[in-house]
């Protein structure tokens, strides 16, 4: 019986999520090594199993970005202050987070130079130097990079003084290509939040209080964890000829004739990774849908010492033959460590799927699986066991998606008034649907009344209100409020 304790201490030191999310998520990315502090505040150190998931982000984004067309470049971290003089709008939204570089090499540098929030002002600089033509369009780049804003408040992953991301910038002749690249891009990120990330969203526009900094238009994807908190995964934005104008990114049109180009710019970055433990995790410790998970298989062997030799061979040739089917699979063959303590070890690290094989499973040719989304243990061949981890891999990614979204729609509720919505609010966790005048004064009252921020303008909400919430005049807007990280 001590021993059961010994090997379930990976949960008992786990906070349920009931008693303290924050706490319990903190708990989680600490003991499955996904990240440690570091030394400067607001800033983390992505340990291997953490970065392993953002690589895997990584390479499955790209891959479709340059589907779409899209080049990769790097421009540098370091900008001119005289950059974000150019565009009013977009300094004042960034001003507050700005760190800067004032000296190097022991002098007072002539110029402050910010260490990147954004890139915006840096590709409209080049931009103006590389765009004449209409030939020269579109200008589709992808630069994969750390940013640096100064956070007040920092959660791991989520909100961070230094993270990584991807942001897209893209130049062309006229609005209806620039509007379609922006809706092309939030298409993207959908597909791939909810195909890769098993984490369904809410597509919809940005109030104009919360679009982003220098934009004409702002689209986001919003998530919804286990608490019932927001999560903006995604966001595209149509800059109109905003930069383009403080940049001078000019061309000749087809009839020889300068005109401004118009931009867009999207991004996601290493908050995903946040955003699908907090949407996916239970009080066992991680739950990781298999397409992003650094290891999708682990083979446990087990058996007494006199047959360990043999399992272990035979452990080894499975292993093989799932790495060789592009499967990524990890054994632990430790000798010192019993099997119930590497069971609760690997549910708590989120591996999808179990490999369980001992000394008369190989005798009666199976071996067994157990899934990390329902713990249920199956009994399959051994001479087609690759076809049924395959199987079931798929099964455990589309069984956490459903999850996900059944979670979504039981904490999705529909309001009337502001009142309705407090009470609620006391009482449920999720997103609230009101309506909304359109009046930046009465989102406000909201915000200030509940905490709840307007996370999007739905494209498809699931029913249209016609009243506002806070001023009971007619609703312009059906809108999506939630609590936010």
């Amino acid at each position: 019986m001590a021993s059961e304790k010994q090997d379930k201490q990976f949960v008992t030191e786990i906070t349920p999520q009931s008693e303290d999310f924050s706490r319990w998520y903190i708990d989680v990315i600490k003991k499955a090594e996904l990240m440690d502090y570091s030394p400067v505040r607001g800033c983390i150190v992505f340990r291997p199993d953490g970065y392993a998931i953002w690589e895997n982000i990584q390479q499955e984004m790209d891959r479709r970005f340059k589907e779409t067309g899209h080049r990769n470049a790097y421009f540098p971290m370091l900008i001119p202050e005289s950059f974000f003089q150019k565009e009013k709008e977009h300094i004042e939204g960034f001003n507050p987070e700005l760190p800067f570089v004032t000296e190097a090499g022991g002098d007072i540098l002539e110029e402050r130079l910010a260490v990147r929030p954004t890139s915006e002002t840096m590709f409209g600089h080049m931009y103006s130097k590389w765009i004449k033509s209409y030939r020269d369009l579109p200008v589709l780049i992808n630069q994969w990079a750390n940013v640096m804003r100064w956070e007040k408040r920092t959660l791991p992953f989520l909100r961070t003084s230094e993270f990584l991301w991807q942001e897209g910038h893209t130049a062309h002749e006229n609005e209806q290509d620039a509007r379609e690249e922006t809706m092309r891009m939030l298409e993207l990120y959908r597909d791939f939040v909810e195909d890769f990330l098993a984490l369904p969203v809410v597509m919809g526009q940005k109030t104009p209080s919360e679009k982003f900094a220098g934009a004409v238009d702002t689209f986001s994807i919003e998530a919804m964890m286990k608490d019932g908190k927001a999560v903006q995964a995604g966001t595209s934005h149509y800059m109109g000829t905003n930069f383009a104008k403080a940049f001078e990114i000019q061309y000749l049109n087809r009839d020889n004739e300068l005109e401004f180009t118009h931009t867009t710019s999207w991004g996601t970055s290493t908050r995903l990774i946040g955003s699908m433990i907090m949407a996916h995790g239970d009080d066992r410790g991680l739950v990781i849908p298999p397409k992003v998970a650094p290891t999708q298989v682990m083979i446990i062997p087990i058996g007494p010492p006199k047959t360990r030799d043999m399992v272990i061979e035979r452990a080894d040739a499975l292993y093989a033959e799932l790495k060789a089917a592009g499967i990524r699979v990890g054994m632990d063959d430790r000798a010192d460590v019993r099997p119930g303590w590497k069971f609760n070890e690997y549910e708590m690290r989120g591996v999808p799927v179990r490999i369980e094989i001992g000394p008369r499973d190989i005798e009666n040719g199976v071996c067994l699986l157990a899934s990390r989304l329902g713990g249920d243990k199956l009994t399959v061949q051994l001479d087609n066991v690759t076809a049924e981890v395959k199987q079931l891999l798929d099964e455990v990614q589309k069984g956490i998606f459903q999850r996900a979204l059944e979670f979504r729609e039981s904490n999705f509720h529909a309001v009337d008034n502001l009142d309705e919505m407090k009470a609620q609010m006391e009482e449920k966790r999720g997103f609230f649907l009101a309506g909304w005048c359109g009046s930046e004064a009465c989102e406000e009252t909201v915000r200030a009344e509940t905490g709840a921020t307007s996370r999007n303008i739905p494209f498809e909400p699931r029913e249209r209100k016609t009243t506002c919430a806070a001023c009971g005049e007619a609703a312009k807007h059906t809108v999506v409020f939630a609590k936010a990280y």
